[in-house]
């Protein structure tokens, strides 16, 4: 089978009026168009051609999508948030079934959501776990003082967790104050980026104590084709830019800051793994059992896999799938033949795919195919 699938754009306020629109190659949106879902997660499905919800069409059809395929588009710094691992979501979900409709709620669902970012714009801007402590002592050295009381709690990386949950707890304004006042003068030839990203997000999010925890965070830059893998209990924000994201299928959010949506901070803090370290980069590499020009960026989890291909005249690519696959374009014109179909994708539009043949990619342009964990071999 071979399908079309459809969704509208999610209007979160830190989404970006220009990013998807110039992907798609129309005028800028009137609003915010933050996220597209191409899955058939309950909260928002997909859709197929006769308007049929992606979600009835799985649970028809042997169940649920593993995984949730989506478009980011970050104008604005996203929450400071950590996802649970299975056990925790089973958890809470179950700790919160007795809550009365409309109450704020932690879990969505009873899943986890380990997810993998690829970059589609030229610079894509993030925050991923916390900085070693020593590093970011030096880091807050810059600020003239004013995160002295901060630099005081963290004398080793085994208390970068505990200070985490101090700054959220309402008991650190003041020290925000001060330390958001300071950025403006705080100077670093090591952390200048750092500090230009936290003088960014002090501006969207005045007097916020996650501009203070922003700047214990890696502030990582992805370039076009990078990816970046956020593993259960790792703190992180994206910051700005258009790119191609992966989860588990959950909606799973446990928020610490830049956000006036629902935090809980007692909560957050059982999620959270504060062991510091840099974060790598996701670089692709030859997919196997898939022609040259496939790329798999790899990662330790078994509910999605994420592969690029990439095809130009002469230069097919054939994509073996290990269950109901998606395909997103994100540039040129490809056309996607499988199981004695074809259609063509351009920016932006994506495909349903089964697994009763390979997927065949030609034209010109570029596609990203999500389908279940597991590399073909």
């Amino acid at each position: 089978m071979l399908t079309t699938l459809t969704n509208a754009p999610r209007d979160y306020a830190w989404g970006s009026r220009t990013l998807i629109a110039a992907l798609e190659g129309r005028q800028a949106s009137a609003g915010p168009e933050a996220e597209v879902w191409f899955g058939d997660h309950p909260a928002d499905p997909a859709e197929l051609p006769d308007g049929t919800g992606l979600d009835e069409w799985t649970a028809a059809h042997g169940g649920r999508l593993p995984y949730l395929l989506k478009l980011l588009a970050a104008g604005s710094p996203l929450s400071i948030q950590v996802h649970p691992t299975k056990r925790q979501a089973a958890a809470g979900r179950a700790a919160e079934a007795g809550l009365p409709a409309g109450a704020p709620r932690n879990y969505a669902d009873d899943n986890h959501k380990p997810e993998l970012l690829v970059a589609l714009s030229d610079r894509f801007e993030a925050l991923c776990g916390l900085r070693r402590a020593a590093d970011t002592k030096r880091l807050l050295a810059s600020l003239g003082g004013a995160a002295d009381e901060l630099v005081e709690r963290i004398p080793e990386d085994a208390a970068l967790g505990a200070a985490v949950g101090w700054l959220l707890s309402g008991d650190a304004q003041q020290l925000t104050d001060g330390v958001i006042a300071a950025l403006a003068e705080a100077r670093s030839t090591e952390f200048a980026a750092t500090l230009a990203n936290a003088r960014r997000i002090a501006l969207a999010h005045p007097g916020d104590p996650g501009v203070v925890v922003a700047l214990m965070m890696n502030h990582i830059i992805l370039r076009r084709g990078e990816g970046v893998f956020l593993r259960a209990g790792l703190l992180h924000a994206y910051v700005s830019g258009l790119g191609v994201e992966v989860m588990a299928a959950s909606d799973n959010v446990l928020r610490g800051g830049l956000t006036p949506k629902h935090i809980d901070v007692d909560e957050l803090m059982t999620v959270l793994d504060p062991a510091p370290g840099p974060v790598p980069v996701v670089l692709p590499t030859s997919a196997a059992g898939s022609s040259r020009g496939v790329e798999a960026f790899e990662v330790p989890i078994d509910d999605f896999s994420l592969l690029r291909a990439r095809v130009a005249p002469g230069a097919d690519a054939r994509v073996s799938l290990t269950g109901p696959a998606i395909a997103l374009a994100t540039d040129g014109d490809v056309t996607v033949r499988h199981a004695g179909d074809s259609l063509v994708l351009r920016p932006g539009q994506a495909a349903l795919m089964t697994p009763d043949a390979d997927a065949e990619f030609t034209g010109t342009g570029t596609v990203f195919v999500a389908q279940p964990g597991g590399y073909p071999s």
